[in-house]
């Protein structure tokens, strides 16, 4: 298989550390960050045909990693205290 685009670190190199550290000590965090994984990984199977699929599931993956992607930045830029 080829790289898959979007990863959570590629996409928000300024938050690697962080991402690492939610991941350790966030469990809620560490669950979305592996559901956006997942979702990510299957949006790309289905864009290099490797398990192709019709648009309509194509856009509700598209929209469920977009939505854990604003919801795992907002987990990264929040001011802990």
């Amino acid at each position: 298989m080829t790289h898959v685009p979007h990863q959570l670190a590629e996409d928000f190199p300024e938050h690697r550390a962080r991402i690492a550290e939610l991941r350790q000590s966030d469990a809620h965090f560490a669950r979305m960050a592996d559901e956006y994984a997942e979702i990510n990984a299957e949006i790309h199977r289905m864009e290099t045909d490797v398990a192709p699929t019709d648009d309509a599931t194509q856009t509700a993956k598209r929209k469920a990693r977009a939505a854990l992607k604003d919801q795992l930045y907002a987990a990264l830029t929040r001011v802990p205290g």
